[in-house]
């Protein structure tokens, strides 16, 4: 005995085809349309679905905003002029290089119990 005619005493129904499995079909164009009329509506409903899951998405998108100090990447095109000679800059043999600062952006002081300490923020 197949187990869910063990467990509900019929035999298993798909939701395409309600036919009897001892009942002889031919498959033909009746078929077909009788087994699109029950796929249609649950076609319709996963669409509605899916339409409203998207408008809630769509409904949270906010344009990204950048400011100063973020670190973005743009798409770059490679062009000679734009190349800096190693002499400007002073390169180490491991290829890294001290960073000196352009301007201050920002000044903060936060005063603790017994110390006064000064935050600058370096562009």
């Amino acid at each position: 005995m197949a187990p869910y005619k063990a467990l509900c005493c019929r035999k298993c129904c798909t939701l395409l085809c309600w036919t009897k499995f001892d009942e002889r079909r031919v498959l033909g164009p009746e078929l077909v349309f009788e087994t699109k009329d029950k796929v249609r509506p649950i076609q319709d409903h996963l669409k509605v679905t899916s339409n409203r899951q998207k408008s809630y998405a769509d409904l949270k998108r906010r344009d990204i905003e950048y400011s100063v100090g973020d670190f973005v990447f743009f798409k770059y095109r490679s062009d000679p002029s734009h190349v800096v000679s190693v002499n400007e800059i002073e390169v180490r043999l491991d290829l890294s290089f001290e960073e000196e600062p352009i301007k201050i952006l920002c000044r903060d002081v936060k005063v603790l119990k017994r110390k006064i300490i000064l935050l600058v923020k370096v562009l």
